[in-house]
């Protein structure tokens, strides 16, 4: 989003992408200068280098969107990664600016630690009495309530308002901090905004792969259980009371090693059906772990079966949200090729 932001201001931004955008025709480029946009994370820098990759871009605007844990391949406890959050501010200049998600308890612990720059914050609508000090950006949404028109307010001032095609509340989130950090960089927060109307996208965020028999599958990235539960809660707006199926692999090392399980099905709660692909390397019990959804729970051992249930349950007007950080096995064409010969039979 920022990078397109600053592109459509003009100012040709380069950026590296963790995922392929809909408003360019790469995911990294060198760009002109000044600007240049990264997508950063405190995961490890190489073998012989375990520092976080973050510390090293040395940036002026820094949007801290979320602080939970994750990575436990690399890290033992959530303090560990807070202080590596804690290095990254202390190389943030004095005339830089942070753009903190508000109500975040691990993102005010790091600043608590330290803070050298200016900080603004930014929260959905609702959370204004709970962000704190500093200048905060919040958003006013329309009836439909799915994210997909906003004003965007600076403290309680309507700067612009964000037609678009993204649904989620986790989408208003990420709008108001780029819009924060295109501001930092010279664009007004109502450019921002005209800009986002015309933004694309990125692949594997809530991507519609394709339609047959009457049944809407999507691809999503989300693996980590906050995200799989704003992923379902967005669609949800959306789509209303229609069926929502929700079929997730738990693919990363943290999920596979079960860290994250017992509040699963917490986020999976807001699906109609659910179905987890339980591979061999899963280290857990799935059904055991998702036992509090009842019998809207399916597992799955392999992916024929899946495909298979998934089958036979999907019916014109579902929506098959499918999550993994991976390629899930190729299921979205499988499953679209298979509703594709049922409905041809039929």
């Amino acid at each position: 989003m920022l990078a397109w932001i600053l592109e459509d201001a003009g100012l040709s931004p380069g950026f590296l992408i963790g995922g392929i955008p809909g408003n360019f025709p790469v995911s990294a480029r060198l760009g002109e200068l000044p600007y240049f946009v990264i997508e950063a994370d405190e995961y490890d820098t190489a073998f012989f280098d375990k520092r976080a990759k973050f510390v090293h871009y040395r940036p002026r605007t820094v949007v801290l969107n979320n602080l939970e844990y994750d990575h436990a391949d690399i890290y033992p406890d959530l303090a560990a990664i807070e202080w590596q959050f804690h290095q990254l501010l202390r190389i943030v200049p004095g005339g830089g600016r942070l753009l903190v998600k508000a109500g975040e308890a691990s993102l005010e612990r790091v600043l608590q630690k330290g803070c050298w720059s200016g900080v603004e914050r930014f929260a959905p609508s609702g959370t204004a009495a709970r962000a704190g000090a500093g200048s905060l950006w919040s958003a006013q949404l329309t009836p439909q309530g799915d994210g997909s028109e906003f004003t965007v307010q600076l403290a309680d001032t309507p700067v612009g308002t964000v037609r678009w095609p993204l649904i989620g509340l986790h989408n208003v989130d990420n709008a108001l901090a780029a819009i924060g950090a295109a501001r930092h960089a010279g664009v007004t927060a109502e450019r921002a905004c005209a800009a986002l109307a015309n933004f694309a996208g990125v692949r594997r965020r809530m991507e519609l792969r394709g339609v047959a028999a009457g049944v809407r599958v999507y691809d999503d990235f989300a693996h980590h259980p906050t995200a799989i539960a704003t992923t379902i809660e967005g669609l949800r707006r959306r789509v209303g009371r229609e069926r929502i199926v929700a079929v997730l692999e738990p693919r990363s090392h943290t999920m596979r090693a079960g860290v994250h399980r017992d509040t699963l099905a917490a986020s999976l709660r807001g699906a109609d059906s659910v179905w987890l692909y339980a591979g061999a390397e899963l280290g857990w019990d799935a059904a055991a772990a998702l036992a509090a959804l009842g019998a809207r729970v399916h597992v799955a051992r392999d992916m024929d079966s899946l495909l298979a249930g998934l089958g036979a349950e999907l019916h014109a007007g579902d929506h098959a949200l499918l999550m993994s950080n991976g390629g899930f096995g190729g299921l979205h064409e499988r499953l679209l090729g298979a509703l594709t010969a049922r409905g041809a039979r039929a």
